[in-house]
């Protein structure tokens, strides 16, 4: 007896540890999750490879004298001509910036040949290289740089564009994490319909995301890993979508046991005996697929999977051990009106679920082929994806250094307003320099600043910025002067080079990695090679039509004018590591199923029947949060977040109820192949009895 009390104590003190360890780990991860946004890094150089000439390029401007400098253009325009008096009003807030900040030379006006426009450069060492002495510098002289009655006066250039940036990047933690919270908590409201429920999933999630936060800080200091902001606005959702579609699998099952034990804390017990595999498999294959991404040599997909993974490894820890400890103490009063009393059965009602599939067991072959031709239907929308994304096209709403570029592009149609910028050894400056001239497409070139054993060499190309002629010049100067020279040619219109080129060479590397870790895990956790085959089809099916129905929307619908150059490898990524989750929930209730003796078609109905609700809540949570990426004044970000929601919707209502069910019905014992499961069940040998005498 007193054995007997001591074990009933210990197993209402667990539940108290846990929540103890919790909050100490908090105090002591708080401080380093404030400190998350401040090490994002989102200069365009900052998302390339090492190894890319613009990279180092920027890298070795850094070390030039005056590298620290922040480089302005000042652009006056009026529609007709500018008069005398806007000339003088140019000329005199010229001079006051002058007056008001250390500029690194007196700025010389530039006019265009209609006398439409006047263009200064304007370059100041003062703010160094501090991002937020930067931002204030840039804010000063756009306070200063006003026009009115007609005359438009706007500051860009490299300096206001990293400022411009460094803004939109600033607002994204707190809007996505707010809209998320926001998103989820009407869904938790809807899907439980209880007034205290979804509070429980929510505040754990929300633990998690700290600890996350804090952990990423933890990686870029100890590791040095880049983190971007869109890095950290995907870790958000990751977090807080992937941790609720665990609560929600979790929670479905802790009802389930409520009903057949008396005391919660051995119903969380059964059920994470019985949910714990599938959510572990969940949550290694998204670890697994993100980080595959260290495979890639563009520093912001690299940065990206670690950064993801301890999201999801987060998510994964608070769900498992700080929810069922908060369940357990917290007992059956949580499902509050919806109580499920011990010994009870469940309201029987025929599903929206049972009937899917009762309609693809009648018609299979129907259903399979027809969702087929489907999907490959909808993936023939990718063929009208617009091109690649321009960095002037890369905002929902142009801010001013964007608007600044395109008046001097309007004004100066005869050469490119943006300089491409070619560092040469100062020793063979003077050489390189009469070269470049001579390149064809270039219109002009002339040399900067020396320093630290290079040259620095401004060329303009006849062609506008970011357009086939412009990036037919960067070749002709990379092909006739690196080798010959040891030069490297970079720029914001060489950076978009290196960029699309890391990217298309990225795919090639990590698609495979990806496909096959998530294929590893999948055998191992069903033990068989079908059912994995089987699922990862089905999910590159799912991005193929995804990625078309994008194709559908962006240009004629959104009216964006480019594609991400990142969108194709990070969508397969993120739409193959979390649509195989709800595959996992899916075959793993089969495969329970079939353990337990059931036919291998009244399995596939059964586990469509008991999860087919909660795949479709935490469907329509994962895609919910990802869809809030859509609301970010980043096209990126948007194409991002609406093709993984569509792919996420997608998966969880036609490939996972119909296709996925309707093949394993079809496939019968095969989809277990070549595991015990695939083998039919030997009749019992009884022994003959003795015939009586």
């Amino acid at each position: 007896m007193g054995a007997a009390t001591t074990r009933t104590r210990g197993r209402r003190a667990v539940p108290w540890v846990v929540l103890g360890l919790w909050l100490a780990a908090l105090v002591l991860a708080g401080p380093f999750a404030g400190k998350f946004s401040d090490v994002q890094q989102n200069r365009s150089v900052d998302y390339l490879p090492d190894s890319a000439d613009s990279t180092q390029v920027a890298r070795i401007q850094d070390r030039m004298p005056g590298g620290e400098a922040t480089d302005l253009v000042l652009v006056y325009h009026r529609d007709g001509g500018l008069s005398t008096a806007d000339k003088q009003k140019a000329e005199e807030q010229v001079a006051d910036i002058g007056t008001t900040y250390k500029l690194t030379s007196d700025p010389k006006a530039v006019p265009s040949r209609d006398g439409s426009t006047l263009m200064y450069p304007v370059s100041s060492t003062q703010p160094g290289q501090d991002d937020k002495a930067r931002d204030a510098f840039v804010d000063g002289v756009r306070d200063i740089a006003n026009g009115g009655s007609g005359l438009s006066v706007e500051v860009g250039g490299p300096g206001a564009l990293n400022t411009d940036m460094s803004k939109v990047f600033g607002t994204i933690d707190g809007t996505l994490l707010y809209a998320t919270l926001g998103v989820v908590t009407a869904l938790l409201v809807l899907i439980y319909r209880s007034p205290f429920l979804w509070l429980v999933p929510l505040a754990v999630a929300g633990v998690a995301a700290g600890m996350a936060m804090a952990a990423g800080y933890g990686l870029h200091e100890l590791f040095g890993v880049t983190i971007t902001g869109q890095s950290g606005g995907v870790m958000t959702v990751l977090v807080l979508g992937a941790g609720t579609d665990y609560a929600l699998l979790l929670i479905s099952r802790y009802r389930e046991e409520l009903r057949r034990h008396e005391r919660p804390y051995e119903a969380m017990r059964a059920a994470l005996r019985g949910c714990g595999p599938a959510v572990l498999a969940s949550s290694g294959t998204v670890a697994a697929g993100l980080l595959c991404l260290l495979a890639a040599d563009l520093n912001s997909s690299r940065g990206m999977g670690p950064v993801g993974m301890v999201g999801v490894l987060a998510a994964l820890v608070a769900m498992t051990t700080l929810l069922p400890a908060l369940l357990v103490l917290l007992g059956r009063r949580v499902f509050w009106p919806l109580i499920p009393a011990f010994g009870s059965e469940p309201r029987a009602r025929r599903s929206l679920f049972s009937a899917m599939g009762s309609s693809a067991a009648r018609r299979p072959v129907t259903v399979l082929v027809g969702g087929a031709v489907l999907l490959g239907a909808l993936a023939l929308g990718a063929f009208n994806l617009p091109g690649t994304l321009k960095q002037e096209d890369s905002f929902t709403e142009r801010p001013e250094s964007i608007s600044a570029g395109q008046t001097l592009a309007r004004a100066f149609p005869g050469q490119s307003s943006q300089p491409i910028t070619v560092i040469a050894p100062a020793d063979k400056a003077g050489a390189v320099l009469a070269e470049a001239r001579t390149t064809d497409g270039v219109a002009r070139a002339a040399t900067g600043r020396t320093g630290s054993g290079w040259t620095e060499i401004s060329v303009y190309a006849t062609a506008a910025p970011e357009t086939p002629g412009e990036t037919r010049s960067i070749e002709a100067l990379r092909a006739g002067l690196d080798d010959t020279y040891g030069t490297y040619v970079g720029g914001p219109s060489a950076q978009q080079i290196d960029l699309a080129d890391s990217q298309a060479r990225d795919r090639e590397v990590v698609v495979p990695l990806v496909l096959a870790a998530v294929f590893v895990i999948l055998v191992g956790l069903l033990r068989s090679l079908v059912a994995p085959l089987m699922l990862l089809v089905a999910v590159v099916a799912v991005w193929g039509a995804a990625l078309g129905i994008g194709g559908l929307v962006f240009g004629p619908v959104l009216g964006f004018e480019g594609t991400d150059s990142g969108l194709g490898l990070l969508s397969f990524v993120f739409l193959v590591a979390l649509g195989v989750d709800y595959g996992i929930f899916l075959m793993h209730r089969m495969r329970e199923e079939s353990v337990a003796g059931a036919e291998p078609e009244a399995a596939a109905l059964t586990a469509l029947r008991t999860t087919g609700g909660v795949i479709a809540s935490a469907g329509v949570v994962l895609a919910a949060t990802f869809a809030v990426l859509t609301t970010l004044p980043l096209v990126g970000l948007v194409e991002l977040g609406f093709v993984i929601a569509v792919g996420v919707l997608l998966d969880t209502f036609l490939v996972r109820t119909y296709l996925v069910t309707t093949a394993s019905v079809l496939l019968k014992r095969r989809v277990w192949w070549p595991g015990r499961l695939s083998r039919a069940p030997q009749p019992e040998r009884r022994e003959r009895q003795p015939e009586p005498v």
